[in-house]
C-alpha cells in the first residue's frame, strides 16, 4: 500500500478519535444545567445529546465547507490544490493536518483533565494553525478572504469567538430577568417545576445545533485530507461516508459525558435555577443554530458558558463564581496559541524524521500523551454518580465552598 493511503487512513481515525473528544468534551454545552437542576438524570441527559448530536450532524454542511476552504491555503486560483502541495502524494499536506489534530487533542485532554470548559472548534482551529505556520510559513494559512465577505481564520473563527459570547452573555441575561419578571406570582414549587420541562426541549435544541456546528468541523478536516491526495475534488461538498462516520464518533463521544466538565459548567460557574436553565439553553441554540447557517465556525462552549453565566447576571441575587470564570476565561484565551503551539512541536518532530514513519512518531506522541492523562484522571474521577455533589474549590489547604466564604476546618 503507498504510504499517503497509509497516513491518510490514520489522519481519517485522528480526525475521528478529536471528534470523538469534541462530543464528552462539548457534552455539558447542552446538558449541564439540565443535569444540575434535576431537569434530567445524568444518563438520561448524555443519551438524548447523543442522539440529538448524530441527527443536528446531517443537517448542514456549511460550517465543514468553512473548514475544507478558510483555514489552510491550499487551493490555487482554479480551486484545485497547489501542485506543491501535493508533488509527493499529499504526504506533506497530510502531516501538518494529523501535527494539527494532535494538537487540539492534546489540548482538549489536558482541559478535560484540569475539568475546563475550553473550545474544542478553537484547539482544532489553533492546531491546525500551528502545524500549517510550521509547514508552510505564515502565507500558508487563509488568514482573510477577498474582502467580498467574512473568510478565513480572521472572519470565520476570530471575529466570531469575540462576537458570540457577548452575545449569549446578553440574550440569557435579558431573558432570566424577563423569566422571573414574568411569573413573579407563580409559587416557586410550580415554578422550578414547570420549566425543569422547559429544559428538556431548550437543551435538546441545543443538542442538535452542536451537531450542525462541531460534528461538521472534522467532516471539513477529513474531506481536505482526502482533497490533498486527490481522493476528493469537489470543494463545495462533503462524501456521505464522511458524514456518517463524524456523526456516529461524536454521538458516542457525548454518550460517553465528559462528567468533569459537566460539573464545572453545573455546578461550579453560577447556581442554577430550572428558569435560569432554559434561558441558557435557549440562548445558546438560538446563537449556535444561527452561526452554523452563516457558516461560522463559532465555539459553542463559549456561547454555553457565556449563556450561563448571563442568566447569574439576568438573576437578582444569583452567586457567580468568579474564580472559575477567570480560569475559564483564561483557558479561552490561551487555547489558539497553546494548540498551534503542540501542533507545530509535533510538526517539527514528524517531519524531521520523515515520511511514514513521521507520521507514525507524531501518531504515538498522541497516544502516549492521551493514555497518561487518563491515568491521571482516575486520581479524582467524575462520573455520572458524583456529577451533582456539592461543589467545593481548594484554596491552598483549606476547601472553600461554592458562595465563596471561606470554610473553617479543624486540623
Amino acid at each position: 500500500m503507498p504510504p499517503e493511503l497509509i497516513v491518510l487512513a490514520l489522519v481519517v481515525v485522528v480526525a475521528l478519535v478529536f471528534d470523538f473528544t469534541n462530543g464528552f468534551h462539548d457534552t455539558g454545552n447542552a446538558m449541564a444545567t439540565s443535569i444540575a437542576t434535576g431537569a434530567l438524570r445524568p444518563k438520561t441527559a448524555v443519551a438524548l445529546s447523543a442522539v440529538l448530536n448524530l441527527v443536528g450532524a446531517f443537517l448542514s454542511v456549511e460550517v465543514a465547507l468553512t473548514v475544507t476552504n478558510a483555514v489552510v491555503n491550499i487551493q490555487d486560483k482554479t480551486g484545485a490544490p497547489r501542485p506543491e502541495l501535493i508533488a509527493d502524494g499529499g504526504l506533506s499536506l497530510l502531516l501538518i493536518i494529523l501535527s494539527g489534530l494532535v494538537g487540539a487533542i492534546v489540548w482538549n485532554l489536558l482541559t478535560w483533565l484540569f475539568s475546563l470548559p475550553s473550545s474544542s472548534s478553537h484547539a482544532l482551529f489553533g492546531g491546525l494553525v500551528g502545524a500549517t505556520m510550521a509547514g508552510l510559513g505564515v502565507e500558508g494559512v487563509k488568514w482573510v478572504g477577498d474582502g467580498t465577505k467574512l473568510d478565513g481564520v480572521i472572519g470565520k473563527v476570530v471575529l466570531p469567538a469575540l462576537m458570540s459570547p457577548v452575545i449569549a452573555v446578553v440574550i440569557a441575561a435579558v431573558g432570566t430577568s424577563l423569566i422571573f419578571r414574568i411569573t413573579r406570582g407563580v409559587a416557586e414549587k410550580y415554578r422550578e417545576s414547570g420549566f425543569r420541562w422547559g429544559q428538556i426541549g431548550s437543551a435538546s435544541l441545543v443538542s442538535l445545533a452542536h451537531g450542525t456546528n462541531d460534528a461538521q468541523k472534522t467532516m471539513g478536516v477529513i474531506t481536505l485530507a482526502l482533497i490533498a491526495t486527490g481522493s476528493w475534488t469537489d470543494l463545495e461538498s462533503v462524501p456521505f461516508w464522511v458524514k456518517v462516520a463524524c456523526a456516529v464518533a461524536i454521538a458516542l463521544g457525548t454518550y460517553l459525558g465528559g462528567w468533569r466538565i459537566i460539573r464545572t459548567l453545573g455546578k461550579g460557574l453560577v447556581e442554577i435555577a430550572s428558569p435560569q436553565g432554559m434561558a441558557a439553553e435557549s440562548s445558546s441554540a438560538a446563537v449556535i443554530l444561527a452561526s452554523s447557517h452563516l457558516g461560522f465556525a463559532l465555539s459553542t462552549t463559549h456561547v454555553a458558558t457565556g449563556s450561563i453565566l448571563g442568566t447569574g447576571l439576568g438573576k437578582k441575587d444569583a452567586t457567580v463564581n468568579w474564580r472559575i470564570a477567570g480560569r475559564m476565561l483564561l483557558a479561552w484565551l490561551i487555547t489558539l496559541p497553546a494548540a498551534g503551539t503542540v501542533g507545530a512541536i509535533v510538526w517539527f518532530v514528524g517531519h524531521s524524521v520523515g515520511g511514514l514513519a513521521g507520521a507514525l512518531v507524531v501518531t504515538a506522541i498522541l497516544v502516549a500523551s492521551a493514555a497518561w492523562m487518563y491515568l491521571r484522571s482516575l486520581r479524582t474521577a467524575v462520573d455520572h454518580r458524583n456529577v451533582n455533589d456539592d461543589w467545593v474549590e481548594q484554596v491552598t489547604d483549606r476547601p472553600v465552598p461554592h458562595h465563596g466564604v471561606r470554610e473553617e476546618t479543624k486540623a
